[in-house]
């Protein structure tokens, strides 16, 4: 009796949010060598733009529907650099939509120099005829922004208040690591897109022992903004090291100018992973989801502690979140072997419910989180990501569900020898019957709701002892055991 009663109640389903809609599976890297150090990347009127450095006369950009398809895209000249003492080594391009004195535009700025690298770095800057990304571009100018028309690189534009900055990298005494210089970060105002209303002013040296291994560096900065909030991210370290890494500061000021303004992080935001073989990630930019709801990093890296600043370095891709105090939590790089969900509303899918908790019916302080990759039920879980879930459609069925964490994406609740563990998407088949289940009404309060497995439907998602597996249920406890919530 008590199993009829259990399979009844499976067929109640009750209505469900809707689900996040991601977009096509992709693997990292997502460019791979030789030009992929340095990227930049965008979503724009339908398509991602992705640019990087070539280490040659040429500047290229990709483009692509989806996220996985700038692997294989192509890769557009879209401007042959002939100015004088910048023919060469074209590094880390940077591009921004401005307002400017011809209306609305892209301005493509990046490092260059001579065929010798690489003491003659400087900024330059282009613009596109139009609105579109893959121009074509015409030259605006070198942008001078350190004494004597010192060295420059790594710029990129920031937007604070409705005034637009330049921050870029450059030697606290215009001179270099031989004679004693700290690379660091600087700023000054844009007049106009290609013109800087000043010489650059320094607002970050790299003073922490984590921004000093290998050399002492603070570049690549690239603006974060949330809530009012702004974030200056920036790679740290030297790139040669396979602790190349991402710091920030934060705009806690009013005047971005002031170096008082701004305060520096203490821990960095973005390191390597032995465990997932990513060494020196750094180098990045953000983008959003083509419907908006998700903020994610690319950046490049290395697959061995051995390789360096060079054409090794592969660029890679992943969903960021935020935490519970409103700093950006960039999470761990994804190992190269693990299957990603690409970014809500590809291809018009628009985005819905992305975090949830899973609340305990019968232990209502307590949520479902990962620890150490085990899962079970637990109260006043710290840090909080580890009990976030994005609820996505199911891998091996779309009608079901399937719960990625948050603060470790292309990992999802996945059962093992019948108990939840948080493992990475392996892209089997088996992997994805396992992380698949079906919402149905709650075992124990059909206002609540119950898992079952996709592919041992004869089971669902329960605690024991705290710890979370699969199991057959038929008593009332064990219903109680197997009934959920999901709750933001």
């Amino acid at each position: 009796m008590i199993t009829v009663l259990v399979t009844a109640m499976a067929l109640i389903v009750t209505p469900t949010p809707a689900l996040a809609a991601p977009g096509a599976s992709y693997q990292n890297p997502v460019v791979g060598t030789p030009n992929s150090a340095d990227p930049w990347m965008s979503y724009y009127n339908g398509n991602y733009y992705y640019a990087a450095t070539t280490w040659t006369g040429k500047i290229l950009i990709r483009r692509s529907a989806t996220l996985a398809g700038l692997k294989t895209a192509a890769e557009t000249t879209v401007f042959t650099m002939s100015q004088p003492n910048a023919v060469s080594n074209m590094w880390a391009p940077s591009l921004h939509l401005l307002n400017g004195p011809n209306g609305q535009r892209w301005y493509l700025y990046y490092s260059a120099g001579p065929s010798a690298c690489c003491g003659g770095q400087r900024q330059h800057v282009l613009e596109s005829a139009g609105t579109d990304p893959m121009g074509p571009y015409t030259y605006k100018g070198a942008l001078t922004l350190m004494p004597n028309n010192g060295w420059s690189i790594d710029g990129s534009v920031m937007t604070v208040g409705g005034v637009n900055y330049f921050v870029f990298s450059a030697f606290n005494n215009n001179g270099g690591f031989e004679n004693g210089g700290l690379q660091s970060l600087f700023i000054t105002r844009l007049t106009n897109p290609w013109t800087p209303a000043s010489l650059g002013i320094i607002i970050s040296e790299p003073t922490l022992a984590w921004e000093r291994v290998g050399n002492p560096v603070n570049e690549g900065p690239y603006v974060l903004q949330r809530n009012g909030r702004t974030f200056l991210t920036y790679s740290a370290s030297f790139c040669g090291t396979p602790d190349y890494k991402i710091g920030a500061l934060e705009l806690t000021g009013s005047d971005p100018l002031n170096r008082s303004a701004w305060t520096k992080l203490a821990n960095p935001l973005f390191q390597r992973s032995d465990a997932n073989g990513v060494y020196g990630p750094a180098h990045h930019s953000f983008f959003k989801s083509p419907d908006g709801t998700e903020d994610w990093i690319v950046y490049h890296a290395n697959d061995s502690t051995s390789q360096g600043c060079g054409t090794t370095r592969t660029s890679r891709a992943q969903r960021i979140s935020w935490n519970a105090d409103g700093t950006p939590n960039l999470g761990v790089p994804v190992s190269t072997a693990t299957v990603l969900a690409g970014p809500s509303g590809e291809l018009g899918n628009p985005g819905a419910v992305t975090v949830q908790r899973i609340q305990s019916y019968n232990f209502q302080d307590r949520f479902v989180r990962h620890s150490n990759f085990a899962t079970r039920i637990d109260a006043n879980v710290t840090p909080a990501l580890d009990s976030q879930f994005r609820v996505v459609a199911g891998l091996a069925d779309s009608t079901a569900v399937s719960f990625e964490s948050v603060n470790f994406p292309g990992h999802y609740l996945r059962h093992n020898n019948y108990v939840l563990r948080l493992e990475p998407n392996n892209g089997t088949a088996t992997f994805r019957q396992d992380a698949t289940f079906r919402q149905v009404a709650g075992l124990a309060d059909s206002s609540w709701s119950s898992f079952q497995s996709y592919n041992f439907p004869t089971r669902y998602i329960r605690h024991s002892n705290y710890v979370l597996r699969i199991d057959p249920v038929s008593t009332a406890a064990e219903r109680a055991d197997a009934t959920f919530r999901r709750t933001s």
